[in-house]
């Protein structure tokens, strides 16, 4: 299983190749996050000892296989959204002309660009809000696994947000550069806030389980 493991997706990261980059791997390792939430869902559906909130971990596992596949499909989309930039930026500039179009390309590729990693924190984000959740109510045998599902989100989401930043810092209309940036600050702020929350608790909970079992 570990030989198959999307062995060709690393292969295409660790290439020269631009894309996959940054930004598929911040999609990717959130979709790994919402998986390791996930596993602790099903280790806590059909336990007696949580009977009590079963039907909102159901509804957890369901949020969280949506939340997965979209961050999946968000590897293909960021890529996707580097291309007309690359491009753009593959233009001539030979004369005033090809100058002034090859700028309002870069420009137009930039907000584009902007999009998927946005996306992905949003998504991310999602994912943390039912982490918290089942790191709180789930089975505390798997609760490290809920912390561990904070920590890679939290830096799939911080990660994501590079790809915002450095975009929108070369985008010439102060309006654009700003109401990314200001989206960006404002998803960082929360999902690393909820991050270090479901990792605080998580710890907290490992101490007295571990105290508890000597």
């Amino acid at each position: 299983m570990g030989d198959e493991m999307d062995t060709e997706f690393l292969e295409e990261l660790a290439s020269a190749s631009s894309t996959p980059g940054g930004g598929g791997a911040s999609a990717y390792c959130g979709a790994i996050a919402a998986a390791l939430a996930s596993m602790v869902c099903n280790l806590t559906i059909g336990k007696a000892k949580f009977s009590d909130v079963e039907s909102e971990v159901v509804g957890c596992l369901g949020r969280l296989s949506i939340l997965r596949s979209r961050l999946v499909s968000l590897v293909d989309e960021d890529a996707q959204a580097f291309e007309p930039l690359a491009a753009a930026y593959r233009m001539p500039k030979d004369n005033d002309a090809l100058i002034e179009a090859r700028t309002a390309a870069i420009q137009e590729g930039l907000i584009l660009a902007c999009e998927p990693p946005l996306a992905m924190m949003r998504a991310i984000i999602d994912v943390l809000r039912e982490c918290d959740f089942i790191a709180r109510n789930g089975s505390k045998m798997a609760i490290s696994d809920a912390g561990a599902c904070a920590l890679i989100a939290k830096a799939a989401l911080m990660s994501a947000s590079l790809n915002v930043y450095i975009n929108a810092d070369s985008m010439s209309t102060d309006q654009d550069r700003q109401r990314f940036i200001d989206e960006a600050d404002a998803l960082v702020s929360r999902g690393v806030e909820l991050a270090d929350a479901i990792y605080l608790h998580v710890a907290s909970e490992i101490g007295s389980f571990t105290e508890g079992g000597r």
